[in-house]
């Protein structure tokens, strides 16, 4: 068990041994043509190695098995990414979303009902995108409606990643639709095996189907279930940190640093062009592959300088949106710029992995997830929107 406080020089060598000792050698390959069953039984087993290392949620408070600094998170976050682990995909909502939404919005009571779920190992989804409510998330239909101690709940979901699996949701209703669209919000905490929810899955374009709609009718939820005062959910939902987020896109950058562009100047040198030269030997291919080496340099000095201003203390809800727009679109080119590369060969693979997000391996796969990017977690024309007014002063 890893434990924080300790000198970081120590806490990077501990980390990376641990990665040494517990990474399946050849997991990709393994997972590779997986179903989805198959997926999520591997990604449950993964998620326990993590929680018994101390690995599961560094940046929680240390009373619930986390206490790790920015500093020392920021050690974790690289050698994971460099140590190649799987994605702790199945359980990310319920570690970065919701649990710093509990941390900062919850009742004492709420904390101590559903933190020891999350952390042994129960699945969360989140109820937010509709189908008319998606970058514009306060246009949301979704009703809640007030019954004594209860809410009755009527509407739809869409997006919802892992629902099928999902114990819990967090779910944004609306409680009082005269209000204003960001007013007469709510946020509840429900138990996805209440009578009257339906899920049904979402087949994606690159293969699995994480993805899901679900319904509700006349679903009942207690009102001890509120995070956060009635309609007030708006602010509930604003609410995770920017310190978990940029820890997690800094993980994915180093990701993208070692087994993206790395990976793709490893194999350029097994790529052969048609006049039988390996392909980096070609002056466009190194320049092109150089291209996408400093891009994700600059991002991860980006980054640097937003987690140098968590640690300050200084407002990083602007940066935050920053690191989101250029991480995606980064993301999205260096796919096309591979994929064609390598030409018909590299859109023809034996099997896809289950779960894609650029490092399967099959470069066409993750160029198709990667659009993805662009548009959740709020689309990249709505985070310019975020920037200019949050960064540069200009009017709505």
């Amino acid at each position: 068990m890893l434990e924080p406080g300790g000198a970081l020089a120590e806490l990077r060598v501990g980390v990376r041994h641990w990665c040494e000792a517990h990474v399946p050698p050849g997991w990709r390959h393994q997972q590779r043509g997986a179903d989805h069953a198959e997926l999520v039984e591997f990604l449950r087993w993964w998620g326990g190695e993590l929680r018994c290392s101390g690995l599961f949620a560094p940046h929680w408070p240390r009373e619930w098995g986390g206490g790790f600094s920015v500093e020392e998170q920021v050690v974790i976050a690289e050698e994971l990414a460099r140590g190649d682990v799987p994605r702790n995909a199945l359980f990310h909502v319920a570690v970065f979303n919701v649990a710093p939404t509990l941390f900062h919005n919850a009742t004492r009571e709420q904390r101590d009902r559903f933190l020891p779920g999350i952390r042994d190992g129960e699945v969360w989804c989140q109820g937010y995108s509709e189908p008319d409510a998606g970058s514009d998330l306060a246009s949301l239909q979704t009703r809640a409606v007030r019954d004594g101690d209860r809410y009755i709940v009527n509407g739809q979901k869409v997006w919802t990643s892992w629902a099928r699996e999902a114990d819990w949701c967090m779910l944004l209703v609306r409680t009082d639709p005269s209000e204003a669209k960001h007013q007469g919000i709510s946020c509840l905490v429900v138990d996805m095996h209440s009578p009257g929810i339906a899920v049904r899955p979402i087949q994606q374009a690159w293969g699995p189907a994480d993805f899901n709609e679900v319904f509700f009718d006349n679903v009942v939820i207690p009102v001890e279930n509120r995070l956060g005062p009635e309609h007030g959910g708006w602010g509930v939902a604003q609410g995770t940190l920017a310190a978990e987020r940029a820890i997690s896109i800094l993980e994915m950058t180093e990701r993208l640093r070692h087994h993206g562009i790395e990976g793709a100047i490893r194999e350029a040198v097994a790529w052969r062009l048609e006049r039988g030269e390996v392909a980096l030997d070609d002056p466009a291919v190194r320049e092109l592959l150089a291209e996408c080496w400093a891009e994700v340099h600059v991002v991860r000095n980006v980054l640097n300088q937003m987690i140098d201003d968590i640690i300050l203390g200084v407002d990083v809800s602007g940066s935050s949106s920053v690191i989101k727009v250029l991480y995606s679109e980064l993301l999205h080119r260096m796919m096309l710029r591979i994929t064609d590369l390598r030409g018909v060969a590299g859109q023809i693979d034996a099997g896809v992995l289950a779960c894609a997000g650029w490092e399967t391996g099959f470069w066409m796969n993750d160029f198709i997830h990667s659009f993805g990017w662009l548009i959740g977690g709020g689309t990249n024309e709505i985070q310019r929107n975020v920037i200019g007014e949050r960064m540069l002063g200009l009017p709505r």
